[in-house]
């Protein structure tokens, strides 16, 4: 009788296994790699051979092995049959702008899309799965349109974009002063720099001559802690028209738009000076303002507007060559603030000392004159040593 108990438990046990060989195998039949599809699976239990995770396949990652390995041309078609509706008239253009169909998803996500009611990875890109209701998220491009949604308000990329600044700022800037005619004789390349730099960069909220200097009204005890004002982000562009006047299947320009990920990086791993929850404390809404916060790799409240500031060369602080997804090239240098927030002594007026100083005095003391969440670190060396260069 135990004999035959034991035995049957090791049917069971048998079939179970392979069962769950049998799973292995379907998943192995897509890309390399194509069964190991994301975090889930190294966290999922099996039991009687069927593997419990489709509550994580309701959001989709780029950033998993199987799908890093695949050209985005496997699953994005370029353009899509959309591309006419989403810009209108003139305003279109080939682009991608819509989801994939279900084939680029299901010859390796088989199980997912017929399991559970409704399959959870249908949440992906439908509001609402069912059979009567076909709805959809909206594709997070064009973004000037994605923005206005009630998902583009909140979303986050994946990506950063790989552009060097290097290459189109010299061309921008030749661009302009082209033409035939009469110009003044007497204008410097730091000029013509900043101009090239004002075609993709603009002041987000400026105060201009109003009397709101704050982005939103600060509370009455805000003593000396960072509140945002008017003025302080620059925009960068966020449309693929911006980059498809030049980089057009019309003009050969490399790279084409099909090279999404020439330009479309994953994320380089970085935290900026930025406290989402003091943000929407606030009330930023924008995605543009939030995306320009999000990517500060040096003092978060720096102010573009202020006086002093808007006089300057954008190349007194900033490295002209520029690679957008790597963070030590966006990174500017203390060394830039010199002139005015960094003097011999912090009587000598530089607020760079004075903060040294007092963090000495009150290990507890936060920097908030240029840092939102940085002030609460160790003074950098490259601190201490933009003071030590003031005194020689």
């Amino acid at each position: 009788m135990k004999r035959a108990v034991h035995n049957r438990r090791a049917k069971i046990k048998a079939a179970a296994c392979l069962a769950v060989l049998f799973v292995a195998g379907a998943w192995a039949v897509g890309e390399p790699d194509a069964r190991v599809s994301s975090a889930a699976e190294t966290t999922s239990v099996a039991t009687g051979g069927f593997i419990r995770s489709q509550q994580r396949y309701s959001k989709f990652s780029h950033d998993v092995a199987a799908h890093k390995r695949l050209d985005c041309s496997k699953c994005h078609t370029f353009p899509t049959a959309n591309w006419k509706q989403v810009r209108k008239g003139d305003d279109a253009f080939p682009d991608v702008t819509d989801y994939p169909k279900h084939a680029s998803c299901i010859s390796c996500h088989r199980q997912q899309f017929f399991r559970g009611t409704p399959p959870a990875i249908c949440a992906i890109c439908h509001t609402n799965p069912g059979p009567r209701n076909s709805a959809r998220h909206p594709f997070p491009n064009p973004r000037e349109v994605f923005d206005e949604t009630p998902k583009g308000r909140t979303a986050t990329s994946e990506f950063n974009i790989n552009f060097p600044h290097d290459v189109h700022v010299a061309m921008m800037a030749g661009r302009q002063h082209s033409e035939t005619g009469f110009i003044a004789a007497a204008w410097s390349a730091p000029r013509r720099q900043e101009e090239s730099c004002a075609i993709c960069h603009q002041t987000i909220d400026p105060q201009g001559d109003g009397d709101d200097e704050y982005f939103t009204k600060p509370p009455d005890d805000i003593g000396d802690a960072f509140w945002l004002k008017k003025g302080t982000f620059k925009s960068s562009p966020i449309s693929h028209a911006a980059c498809f006047t030049c980089h057009s299947q019309e003009s050969g320009m490399e790279p084409g738009p099909t090279n999404c990920a020439t330009c479309h990086k994953p994320k380089d791993k970085f935290e900026p000076d930025f406290d989402p929850a003091l943000a929407a404390r606030m009330g930023v809404r924008s995605r543009v303002m939030l995306d320009a916060w999000r990517t500060r790799a040096s003092a978060g409240t720096f102010r573009h507007e202020f006086m002093s500031h808007a006089g300057m060369s954008c190349a007194d602080c900033h490295n002209t060559s520029a690679m957008t997804n790597d963070f030590m090239t966006r990174k500017v240098a203390v060394a830039a603030c010199s002139n005015c927030h960094i003097t011999a002594t912090a009587d000598d007026g530089g607020v760079l000392n004075f903060e040294i100083e007092a963090r000495r005095a009150n290990s507890g003391f936060q920097c908030s004159k240029c840092h939102v969440t940085y002030g609460k670190r160790e003074i950098p060396d490259s601190h201490l040593k933009a003071v030590a260069a003031m005194g020689n």
